[in-house]
């Protein structure tokens, strides 16, 4: 069982999707991806509260959620852990569709900005290649 760090988070202040929401979209993520596993451990409530300058209720509230969903499970004495999900890890489109919201986001800037497809294109094929 490992167990993961506050730094397993990042928040966008200027974003408008709610911080709880950013928070349950990232875990969403990891678990698609397989960085993290059944049982293990996520930062306490107020280890991630206090490593973001967030109020403990917002990163609560995120936790209760993923709970909720059967993602998250709570283990006495451990704090949240990853639930135990049966089945395979998430399949290419699953992942893909996670990752929807982020890019429908930044398609509605890229128009503001009034960027033609292929620049905004160039810029993501240069970024990916770049966090590889």
């Amino acid at each position: 069982m490992t167990t993961h760090s506050a730094q397993l988070f990042s928040i966008a202040t200027g974003s408008p999707e709610p911080i709880y929401r950013q928070l349950v979209e990232q875990v969403r993520r990891l678990l698609a991806a397989g960085q993290m596993a059944p049982g293990d451990g996520l930062p306490s409530v107020r280890e991630v509260a206090q490593a973001l300058a967030l109020n403990p209720m917002t990163v609560s509230k995120a936790y209760s959620l993923l709970e909720m969903e059967g993602l998250l499970t709570r283990r006495r004495g451990m704090g949240m852990i990853v639930a135990d999900r049966p089945g395979p890890a998430s399949s290419s489109a699953e992942r893909a569709e996670l990752l929807r919201p982020t890019l429908e986001r930044a398609a509605l800037e890229a128009r503001q900005l009034e960027l033609d497809p292929d620049t905004v294109l160039s810029l993501f094929t240069h970024i990916l290649k770049e966090q590889a």
